[in-house]
């Protein structure tokens, strides 16, 4: 039950961390690699909001929330826009912005364990003779809520139907006139504010460090490589099949190697299956 439980929460954790990312890249065609980096500095404002200016937990994080997203549309929308269609650039021009705006936190005294977010319910509960402590309930229902909300929204909704639209076949929903560039600026906006979600979420389990920022970003990449670049399904599924292995390899072997199981997920994926689970990329060739 140990593993059941917890590879479950973990899998819902690695759903938050990388499904923001999945739908920038999927809209956007964009690999935001900024997104590590908008995980950390939404953690860091928000305990900033909450404990130099006194402002409500709830007001602290929404607001947190909405500055992520703000940053996440002008990266795109004055920097990655000049670069997009140059894979190469691409990646350097939002790596490159994500270790400043990281590195810019750790000289700003961002290290140790002096910054840490309170959890939003204190104690635990039992779940089947396991411990579970609540801000780990509240994660699992705040990825389930994510999901169904991305499906109501991307399904029933203008904006959605046009992200939607343009991941699927950018050149059809252009001659619908949806306009490409806003909705990648619209999803760089809507997942950079899912990647601080996931942070203000998580948090709350340990310090708020930069090193999270990349391993974040590591988890959120392998995630999209194994599910498919650009494939939102593939990213859940993908979620829980590395979830559940890194609880097995930190049960069995130790606990140090669940960063490995991602690298190693995109080595195996990239070998055996370049497009993913669900992906559409290079799948023309693996099939020849």
């Amino acid at each position: 039950m140990d593993l059941i439980i917890y590879g479950l929460i973990n899998s819902v954790s690695l759903v938050l961390s990388s499904i923001g990312f999945a739908l920038a890249y999927g809209v956007s065609r964009v690999p935001n690699f900024a997104h590590g980096s908008l995980y950390v500095l939404t953690g860091y404002m928000t305990w900033l909001f909450l404990n130099q200016y006194k402002m409500p937990y709830i007001f602290a994080i929404l607001l947190s929330l909405a500055i992520a997203g703000l940053v996440g549309s002008i990266l795109y929308r004055y920097i990655l826009i000049r670069v997009r269609g140059m894979p190469i650039s691409e990646i350097i021009a939002s790596f490159g912005i994500g270790m400043a705006i990281l590195e810019m936190l750790r000289w700003a005294g961002l290290r140790g364990g002096t910054y840490m977010l309170p959890p939003f319910i204190r104690g635990s509960i039992d779940v089947a003779a396991v411990p579970v402590d609540y801000q780990r309930i509240i994660i699992l229902i705040a990825g389930a809520a994510v999901v169904g909300f991305l499906w109501v929204f991307t399904h029933y909704t203008k904006t959605g139907l046009s992200l939607r639209g343009i991941a699927q076949n950018e050149r059809a929903a252009l001659t619908l006139g949806i306009d490409s560039d806003k909705a990648a600026t619209v999803a760089l906006g809507f997942g950079s504010a899912l990647a601080g979600l996931a942070g203000v979420l998580m948090f709350p389990l340990g310090n708020i460090t930069v090193q999270s920022g990349y391993e974040v970003l590591i988890f959120a990449i392998a995630v999209s490589v194994c599910g498919g670049l650009g494939s939102w399904g593939g990213a859940i599924l993908a979620s829980f099949l590395i979830g559940f292995a890194q609880i097995i390899t930190v049960t069995y072997i130790a606990s140090h190697y669940h960063f490995v199981v991602a690298l190693l997920t995109i080595v195996i994926i990239l070998i055996l299956k370049p497009s993913g689970l669900f992906g559409r990329q290079k799948e023309l060739e693996e099939r020849v």
